[in-house]
């Protein structure tokens, strides 16, 4: 049976917040592919400039707008920006200047996603309301550990970590993020309950948690190889930090470009609602990553494999409803990792 789009019809006008970052600007272009109209929030639209030229020499112009919202953490920060949108995708976080005190960071993630919340619910035409969320809001990897991971799960391990006493460390800048994220998707099922006993909430409301994001830059030229696309990168060409090896753990990618297709079908679903879903495609270490570089590349010269790494053992429950969702919306499942590994990559023309 075809899945019923009706609740957000062709040409709908959807924010996308943070849409020049690596994830946000793939959802900003997944939602045009689909037909509808992206407002983006930016923190400067003038050094964002480059991003409205790209989408629309795909889409065609005035399909893709800019507006800036400076600071999403100021009162009424986003009231201007959803005036007239159909739905919101609240992707926004720090995590390009996050520091490792969780005193600079959580507030701010936490305050950004109830402003966007709170002018969503002041705008009618709001129909749906997505949060990015991680897959650090649910758990840690830890190597050979296992159990079941799913709609109740929370990560409260890393909240407690990222708020012991200080001195702050640089090697706690995982942790904050982790719990930044856990925090503030909490904040948003509980403002949602908040509204629930005051009325109605008014609108659909989900959270998308990703785990590893690979792939490639919308724009390798402006963007670079941000966030996690980096370590593929940096694996690759022989310039990984030393520290990283220890501090990723065996746990699950995602190539980017699906988990923007879940936020579209997250947004556009009228039967997904109050889900929280989990983009997990597979389970990885680096030495997956580097066999898969070997068979992509065989020609070329990697790191040694890593001994001792181990896996993530860990049951994502609703991996495959996710995988369905993406079947949906694309006609097909999750990109491979060396699929993945190579749209990454493609920039160094090996």
């Amino acid at each position: 049976m075809p899945v019923d789009y009706s609740s957000l019809p062709a040409d709908s006008l959807v924010l996308v917040t943070g849409a020049n970052g690596f994830l946000g600007s793939h959802i900003a272009h997944a939602l045009l592919q689909a037909g509808h109209r992206v407002r983006g929030t930016v923190r400067s639209p003038a050094k964002c400039a480059w991003l409205r030229a790209h989408l629309d020499a795909a889409h065609g112009p005035g399909r893709f707008s800019l507006v800036p919202v400076p600071d999403m953490a100021a009162p009424a920060a986003f009231v201007d920006a959803v005036r007239g949108v159909d739905a919101v995708a609240h992707v926004a976080s720090v995590m390009g200047d996050l520091c490792p005190d969780p005193n600079a960071v959580i507030p701010v993630v936490v305050r950004g996603v109830t402003n966007a919340l709170d002018a969503a619910a002041g705008e009618r035409r709001v129909k749906a309301f997505v949060y990015t969320s991680s897959s650090t809001a649910a758990y840690s990897p830890k190597p050979g550990a296992g159990g079941d991971v799913g709609q109740e799960t929370w990560n409260e391990e890393t909240v407690k970590e990222a708020w012991a006493p200080p001195p702050y460390e640089p090697s706690r800048t995982g942790k904050v993020y982790g719990a930044s994220k856990m925090v503030a998707e909490k904040a948003v099922w509980d403002w949602v309950k908040k509204k629930e006993k005051e009325g109605e909430v008014g609108f659909r409301v989900n959270a998308v948690l990703p785990n590893v994001n690979f792939g490639r830059s919308l724009d390798v030229k402006n963007q670079g190889h941000p966030t996690t696309s980096g370590w593929a990168f940096d694996l690759a060409t022989g310039r990984l930090a030393d520290r990283m090896w220890e501090a990723v753990k065996p746990q699950y990618y995602v190539n980017v470009e699906d988990t923007a297709l879940i936020h579209v079908a997250a947004l556009t679903r009228p039967d997904i609602d109050r889900q929280r879903i989990y983009a997990f495609a597979g389970e990885f270490n680096w030495n997956t990553l580097l066999h898969a570089l070997r068979k992509l590349y065989p020609e070329r010269k990697f790191y040694e494999d890593r001994e001792g790494l181990g896996h993530d053992l860990s049951r994502i429950v609703d991996a495959g409803k996710t995988e369905e969702l993406l079947r949906d919306v694309s006609g097909r499942g999750w990109k491979s990792l060396e699929e993945s590994l190579k749209e990454n990559l493609e920039d160094l023309g090996w």
